[in-house]
């Protein structure tokens, strides 16, 4: 078992900041290497800056989906809206935050 840090509520990577029945993925902080549900748990943890996840490096498996525990490599997750291995709905409202985790392209390095 994975752990997710943070102020996880549930088995399925829920946080007190994203709690519905589709907030079920955490994400690898390149960082430091923890799994948190989201940017507000690292940042209430953790004493240093979030390092977002470079293009080149988006083939490493950095989220985790809190309902099977399948890790899907950050290309994989940013083209799903449902997990590969269980079928368990993602939240769409997710990919409003990429540009916290990932860098995007056309971005300096």
């Amino acid at each position: 078992m994975i752990e997710v840090k943070g102020a996880v509520v549930d088995h399925e990577t829920r946080c007190i900041h994203y709690h519905s029945e589709l907030d079920i993925i955490a994400i690898k902080f390149k960082c430091c290497g923890h799994y948190y549900p989201c940017y507000q748990c690292h940042n209430d943890a953790e004493d240093h800056d979030i390092e977002r996840w470079p293009l080149e490096q988006f083939d490493t498996k950095a989220v985790l989906c809190g309902s099977c525990q399948y890790e899907l490599a950050i290309s994989e997750y940013m083209k799903a809206k449902s997990c590969p291995a269980c079928a368990a709905c993602f939240n769409e409202g997710c990919s409003k935050h990429y540009p916290i985790y990932f860098k995007t392209e056309g971005e300096e390095k």
